[in-house]
């Protein structure tokens, strides 16, 4: 069948930053193909809602609240998922935070703040999984990264270093665990429609302008060849790939979702 290699079905994976956004279409798409999804996030009043939606719609799931930032956290989370389920297959590292920071100005809170989250968190959240993965002689580790690691964006100084960092660690560790069967790749998404870019288009008192917003996407979308602004189904397409059987020739890798607003050799 064409879509066996899909077919996640018996399989465990963990995804941070599933409250909403690619977390959550990633953990949602994960779930469709058959693997029971651990969705972790640090807003547990979001997380509980979207994952009885996802229970509700018959996928298996489960969540924990967790600050990917703190260490012994994920160190703990990894573990609890592993013992109980007795294995773990799938570790998507896509929880994150923004700046709009300038080089010249961004200051070491803030540097902290965002690559605690966006670098420590995938550094944490991979060396647990790979520890259970090599163990094991499988699994699959996935870095949501973004479209910053190949293009200068002056006003998100923490986020791109972080994201950049994040891409140059995925390397590194996919050559550490080649070896073990452990496969390692970034998705590094073009702009993609999601909470965290709603910053752009809020009113005063913190609700969404929909035209600024319908705005700001068709101009978005104008900007990429395609002619489309990204949604978060298609970096969660992109996960699954990465995910299954279908990509088990690929690591390393980055994988651009992004439209075709960057096409590095």
């Amino acid at each position: 069948m064409w879509d066996a290699p899909f077919d996640l079905s018996g399989r465990v994976a963990i995804v941070t930053g599933a409250a909403r956004g690619i977390g959550l279409s990633a953990a949602s798409v994960l779930g469709q193909a058959g693997a029971s999804v651990v969705l972790t996030d640090i807003d547990r009043v979001a997380l509980d809602v979207v994952a009885a939606d996802l229970r509700a719609r018959g996928l298996i799931c489960e969540c924990a609240q967790l600050d990917v930032s703190d260490r012994l956290a994920v160190d703990r989370l990894v573990a609890d998922v592993a013992d109980r389920h007795g294995r773990l297959d799938i570790m998507v590292n896509n929880a994150a935070v923004i700046d709009d920071s300038s080089p010249l100005t961004v200051t070491e809170a803030e540097l902290d703040r965002v690559h605690a989250v966006n670098f420590k968190g995938v550094v944490w959240g991979s060396q647990a999984a790979a520890r259970v993965m090599v163990a094991a002689g499988s699994g699959s580790i996935i870095t949501i990264t973004s479209g910053v690691v190949d293009v200068a964006l002056p006003m998100v100084t923490g986020y791109s270093t972080s994201k950049a960092a994040a891409a140059q660690y995925s390397r590194g560790l996919a050559m550490e665990v080649a070896a073990s069967g452990v496969r390692v790749n970034t998705v590094a998404p073009g702009w993609t429609d999601t909470p965290m870019n709603e910053r752009h288009v809020l009113r005063a008192d913190g609700s969404i302008d929909v035209e600024k917003k319908a705005q700001y996407v068709a101009m978005r979308a104008a900007s990429a060849p395609l002619g489309v602004a990204g949604e978060p189904i298609d970096q969660a397409y992109a996960v699954l790939y990465l995910a299954s059987d279908a990509a088990r020739f690929v690591t390393g890798m980055v994988m651009r979702a992004n439209g075709g607003v960057t096409m590095p050799w």
